[in-house]
């Protein structure tokens, strides 16, 4: 059976209840950005209370942020965000996956970090605005919970 013909349906109760979020301005009113891991455990707007139009959420396999820089770019210098959380969490697939096992596997281009690396990566690089508080936390998965570890 094919996912999306689930769509369809959910979106008309979502449309009947849009009220005017249509109107609301294209850069986050929060100025910031979340890069979280794209497992599919993961609801960035409940756990951590954001609404549409607060908050750019970039996710990619492991929630990298070397991997999501294109996005920070565009939302730093286009759409004034100035606040960076990176999100890594418990019971990960990418934890099954080492670099050299992947390479072993003929992908070459991947690295993959924990959360302070990341955070690192993010408060050196020079196309991120100096201005910009980069934190990073961890969510359980297990139990739902949000730590700050940088």
């Amino acid at each position: 059976m094919s996912a999306h013909k689930d769509f369809v349906k959910p979106n008309e109760a979502y449309v009947a209840s849009f009220g005017d979020k249509g109107n609301l301005p294209l850069p986050p009113s929060k100025k910031l950005l979340i890069v979280t891991c794209m497992d599919a455990r993961i609801n960035v707007y409940a756990e951590l209370g954001i609404r549409e139009g607060e908050a750019h959420i970039v996710r990619n396999a492991g929630g990298v942020a070397k991997e999501a820089l294109r996005s920070i770019i565009i939302s730093q210098r286009l759409l004034g965000t100035r606040e960076i959380a990176v999100f890594h969490h418990t019971g990960c697939g990418m934890l099954t996956f080492d670099t050299a096992g992947l390479r072993e596997q003929a992908v070459d281009e991947f690295e993959f970090l924990d959360v302070e690396s990341d955070v690192k990566f993010l408060q050196e690089h020079p196309l991120v605005l100096p201005e910009t508080k980069v934190t990073g936390w961890v969510y359980e998965v297990e139990t739902g919970k949000i730590r700050q570890i940088v």
